[in-house]
């Protein structure tokens, strides 16, 4: 199977001279930065995002929150966070996530082969829970979706 890899993008100045860089992930050219982790240009953006806003319109800092690439580089783990055996045991009891921050479109590069895993269900009403984009809570390896985790809470007595 044939490596899939984002290269970074460039672009020509206004005048046709060379090359200018661009973020890997959106296109842009204004304002950019690399990063730390795997080194590709990307959108010094950051200062945009609004604390728990929970938007998802920061190149950068999508990259650094979203990806094994960045994890890997966090942790310290050597070699490729590809096929690191270390980053896979982070994320032993959430395949799931494992297999969204190795291939999220946040990644330069994609995890090749990712494994497969069941969908995580609320153990109240059995709907699926995808834990990359829903609200849910857990607690000791069960999940609930938003909505039964609202109804828990509100018939909490105080």
């Amino acid at each position: 199977m044939a490596k899939k890899k984002r290269k970074s993008k460039a672009i020509q100045d206004k005048k046709g001279r060379g090359t200018k860089p661009k973020c890997g992930l959106c296109g842009k050219s204004a304002k950019l930065t690399k990063t730390e982790c795997c080194d590709q240009w990307i959108c010094d953006d950051e200062g945009k995002y609004v604390l728990f806003s929970y938007q998802r319109n920061s190149c950068h800092r999508n990259h650094r929150r979203y990806t094994l690439c960045d994890h890997h580089h966090v942790e310290g783990h050597s070699g490729s966070w590809k096929d690191c055996p270390e980053c896979r045991a982070d994320f032993e009891s959430e395949t799931e996530m494992y297999v969204y921050y190795g291939t999220s479109e946040y990644n330069f590069e994609i995890l090749d082969n990712p494994p497969s895993f069941e969908p995580t269900k609320c153990t109240q009403c059995g709907n699926i829970i995808i834990l990359s984009e829903d609200g849910y809570s857990c607690k000791s390896g069960e999940y609930w979706c938003e909505k039964c985790t609202d109804v828990n809470i509100r018939n909490i007595p105080h």
